[in-house]
C-alpha cells in the first residue's frame, strides 16, 4: 500500500463522504461562490447580492487576464483592461439576454478591448496594424476563443476539487519554476514517497470532473 493511501480515502469512505457534505453546507451557509453556475451568480448579481458580483469575478479573473496577456499587454495594461472590462460587465449584464451566453460574450468583450490597447499603443509607435490584425476587433479568432474556453473550463473543474487537490495541483504545475516533490512534501507535511499517490489520485478526480462536462 502506497504511504498515507488510508489517509487519501476512497470514494465510499464515510469520513470522505461527511467532508464533502460539510464542504456543500459551508457553500451554502456563505452564499454566492465561484463554483456556483453562470445563469445562477447573474440572477443573484441582478437581485443586488454584492457577494454574487465579487464571486462572478472571481470566478472569470483569470480568463480576463489572460486574453490582453495573448495580445501582448504587460501586466500593467492588463490590469487596466480588466477594470475596463469589470465596468462594462456591471453596465451591460442586466441586458444580458441569455445567460448561457455569458462566457462567450465575456470572452468577446474583452477581446475587443484589449485589441483597441494593442491599437493605440501601436499608433502610439506609428505602426500600424495589418488588416488581419483590425478584424479582431469585430471578431476574435476562432482559435484565441477555443483556447481560452478550455483554459476557463479546467480553471472550474480544479475549482471543484478539495481544497488538498487545488493546492496540490497549483504547486505542481503552476508554481514557476516547477516544486520538487521534496518541496511540496514538505509544504503538505507528508513523506516524499506520499506525493506520487497523492498526485495520482487529485488528477483522476480531476479528470473525472472535465469528463463530466465534456471536455
Amino acid at each position: 500500500m502506497p504511504p498515507c493511501a488510508t489517509s487519501a480515502g476512497g470514494s465510499d469512505s464515510p469520513v470522505r463522504g461527511d467532508e464533502r457534505s460539510r464542504t456543500r453546507l459551508q457553500r451554502r451557509l456563505r452564499g454566492p461562490d465561484a463554483t456556483w453556475k453562470d445563469d445562477r451568480l447573474i440572477r443573484a448579481c441582478l437581485n443586488g447580492d454584492e457577494r454574487a458580483w465579487s464571486a462572478l469575478i472571481q470566478k472569470y479573473k483569470n480568463l480576463i487576464f489572460s486574453i490582453p496577456v495573448k495580445y501582448g499587454a504587460g501586466r500593467e495594461d492588463a490590469a487596466d483592461i480588466f477594470q475596463s472590462v469589470c465596468m462594462e460587465m456591471f453596465t451591460e449584464l442586466p441586458r444580458l439576454r441569455d445567460p448561457e451566453a455569458f462566457r462567450s460574450w465575456l470572452i468577446t468583450v474583452t477581446a475587443h478591448q484589449a485589441f483597441h490597447w494593442k491599437r493605440r499603443t501601436r499608433r502610439r509607435g506609428e505602426e500600424a496594424l495589418s488588416s488581419e490584425e483590425d478584424t479582431l476587433a469585430i471578431d476574435p479568432s476562432p482559435d484565441l476563443i477555443e483556447q481560452v474556453e478550455q483554459e476557463q473550463v479546467l480553471r472550474e473543474a480544479v475549482a471543484r476539487l478539495s481544497p488538498r487537490c487545488q493546492e496540490l495541483i497549483k504547486l505542481l504545475f503552476y508554481t514557476q519554476p516547477q516544486m520538487p516533490y521534496r518541496d511540496v512534501a514538505k509544504a503538505f507535511g507528508v513523506a516524499t514517497g506520499s506525493i506520487g499517490f497523492i498526485r495520482g489520485r487529485c488528477l483522476a478526480r480531476l479528470l473525472k470532473t472535465l469528463e463530466q462536462t465534456g471536455f
